[in-house]
């Protein structure tokens, strides 16, 4: 975790872990739980931003994205609706199968982390996404362990 001014050389943050969730508790939960997905991400070095680029391309990813939107599109076409945001609770019902593994999982996601019903869909949503994504059917462990790391300000203040 990096707090500071972007001239700090990098230097990594010293705040105890009750100063980092004091800082953080000053974001409102309820403007926290209308946001998807929000993670951290690590400050390059000089090296990274000037080396070869690594992982998937852009053109991959598009064409990953462009099929899971399709997917979607297909699925709830006869909801009136065309993407995994726009789902109300009974499409969340209707569309987020999952095994008993993975709904003990999301449990504990709640309890853990102190979600709420809109931090609860906000999880369905995206881990519905990830399965998309990967054309799975059925939204798996992985999915919702990928989904749940999506939340890191529910983490840092209540884990």
């Amino acid at each position: 975790f990096l707090l500071g001014s972007p001239k700090d050389g990098g230097k990594p943050c010293t705040c105890t872990a009750p100063q980092i969730r004091r800082y953080l508790s000053r974001i409102s939960g309820p403007l926290l739980d209308r946001i998807d997905i929000h993670i951290e991400v690590p400050r390059l070095s000089s090296q990274e931003l000037m080396g070869k680029a690594t992982g998937e391309t852009s053109a991959t990813v598009r064409k990953r994205v462009v099929a899971a939107r399709k997917i979607q599109i297909e699925r709830m076409s006869s909801s009136g609706i065309t993407c995994n945001a726009q789902m109300k609770a009974k499409g969340l019902r209707d569309y987020c199968d999952m095994d008993g593994a993975t709904k003990d999982l999301l449990k504990a996601a709640i309890a853990q982390f102190s979600l709420s019903g809109r931090g609860y869909d906000r999880i369905l949503k995206v881990s519905r996404t990830i399965a998309d994504l990967e054309e799975s059917e059925m939204i798996q462990l992985h999915h919702v362990a990928e989904a749940i790391n999506y939340r890191a300000f529910d983490r840092k203040l209540f884990g």
